[in-house]
């Protein structure tokens, strides 16, 4: 139970709450705009998840979707400046659970969003919290631990469904030849023609996946770093060979890392406030 709500500063809390709902809005224009698509897709193609079937939630329309869509923007943005923490960030989580129930079904389901709709399902459960603030919180510790688990279960369980449905065959497959196929780069096409490495690549891929539980064993002081080093690097060369991007997910992980330390608005107040003070910029060297 300590582990679990482990208190982390309520600046910390601030700062992933900013970044979890402004990439709400990004995500709408630039990720998954796509979405709005549905609006004008016939009916009876819509094959609502399991989720969707339990809430009885209704076939999308073009009233539906772009209501959904305008009032996402409004109030993700408002949301973010940490203002009425709850009720926004409630109304926030249901619209964007209904965009991802509209987006997902039609055929296709993206496992990148489970750690970001779990960051968005906790985050209004902690309360007012203010960039810079270091009073330790309980529940902002707990809201955190939740959504790191969802992260690493996000990798976990990826590895458990290659070997579900691909068998102890899979690391050995062409799963990552026909992806460069479909969507290689020229970093991938380098890559590919060397004898075995996808295969490697492949049985690095299981291996980090299954492995990805022990990050909770990795001392507090070293964690972020191993973070940085190897859960981002391995969706940076993910990215660089077949473009995926797995944008959610790489929010849901800043959960892992120390954003109080990360104040852009400080920085620019500090820059504008010594310009003022000499009468030109500082030189950056």
């Amino acid at each position: 139970m300590r582990w679990l709500f482990s208190p982390v500063p309520l600046g910390r809390i601030a700062a992933f709450r900013t970044l979890v709902y402004l990439f709400v809005a990004a995500d709408l224009v630039i990720f998954t705009p796509w979405v709005r698509a549905h609006a004008n897709t016939p009916g009876e193609l819509y094959q609502p998840l399991f989720v969707g079937r339990l809430l009885h939630l209704p076939t999308p329309t073009p009233l539906i979707v772009h209501s959904i869509f305008w009032a996402l923007i409004v109030l993700a943005l408002a949301a973010a400046t940490g203002r009425a923490p709850r009720a926004l960030g409630w109304a926030v989580f249901a619209l964007y659970f209904e965009w991802m129930i509209i987006a997902m079904s039609y055929g296709k389901v993206d496992h990148d969003r489970v750690g970001f709709l779990v960051a968005l399902a906790v985050l209004p459960t902690i309360g007012k919290a203010r960039h810079g603030d270091k009073t330790l919180s309980a529940a902002g510790g707990w809201a955190l631990r939740v959504t790191q688990i969802a992260v690493v279960c996000t990798y976990f369980l990826a590895a458990w469904a290659k070997l579900r449905f691909g068998g102890l065959d899979w690391p050995t497959s062409a799963v990552l030849a026909q992806a460069i196929i479909r969507r290689g780069t020229w970093a991938a096409d380098q890559i590919a023609v060397v004898p075995g490495l996808l295969i490697v690549a492949q049985f690095g891929i299981i291996a980090f996946e299954l492995l990805s539980p022990l990050i909770f064993v990795v001392p507090q002081r070293w964690r972020w770093a191993v973070v940085a080093a190897y859960f981002y690097s391995f969706h940076l060369m993910t990215f660089a060979m077949i473009t995926i991007s797995f944008a959610p997910h790489l929010v849901a992980m800043t959960s892992f890392l120390a954003l109080e330390k990360v104040r852009p608005v400080v920085w620019v107040r500090h820059r504008m406030g010594r310009v003022a003070e000499t009468g030109e910029p500082e030189l950056v060297t």
